[in-house]
């Protein structure tokens, strides 16, 4: 396997934007190198099969969406109410939103692991561990609510940004930040 990290970062992001533009039926080794703008095989030389590539893929993404490091802490001001977690629900969207191909991605990650269960088994371990940082970050600031409430805000926020990239003009007139502010008044508990 070829060693060259930033060659590898470069095909892992181009893998997304072929999972993103074209699902995941579409990403081949061949798409990877065309998207990419590198000689036919060199994806193969990096991974050893489709599913390395689909895992190191989803990797990368869980990577791109992370937020900078002490983000976190600059964004929990001393006040923990129910504003605080609009504000913090609109700003991780933005963030999603900054990112829609790797969002777009994950989507077709999510679908392409209801049919591969070593890829769902991955996913799996990140998202939950993803939740659980999620629940104590919530618990351990003082804002309203209990772990359910997150868990309802995570299941809230992945539909409303499931239907603002694919279907935009569900909701009507109504922007996300509008219906982010609906969806944590409807779910936390007032302080």
């Amino acid at each position: 396997m070829a060693r060259n990290p930033e060659r590898r970062t470069a095909l892992l992001d181009a893998a997304i934007e072929v999972l993103a533009d074209e699902g995941a039926r579409g990403l081949t080794f061949r798409a990877v190198d065309a998207r990419a703008g590198v000689p036919t095989g060199t994806s193969s030389n990096y991974f050893s099969d489709r599913d390395q590539l689909l895992s190191q893929a989803a990797d990368r993404i869980f990577v791109r969406l992370a937020p900078e490091p002490g983000a976190l802490d600059a964004a929990l001001p001393p006040t923990s109410g129910r504003e605080l977690v609009v504000e913090l629900m609109r700003r991780l969207a933005r963030r999603m939103t900054a990112e829609r191909t790797c969002y777009l991605g994950l989507f077709e990650l999510r679908l392409e692991a209801a049919r591969r269960p070593e890829l769902q088994k991955r996913f799996t371990e990140v998202l939950r561990t993803d939740l659980g940082l999620n629940i104590r970050l919530h618990l351990d600031s003082g804002m309203p609510g209990d772990a359910d409430t997150v868990r309802l805000l995570y299941v809230a926020l992945t539909g409303l940004l499931l239907d603002h990239f694919t279907v935009p003009g569900l909701h009507g007139d109504r922007d996300l930040d509008d219906l982010i502010e609906t969806v944590v008044t409807r779910i936390v508990p007032e302080a």
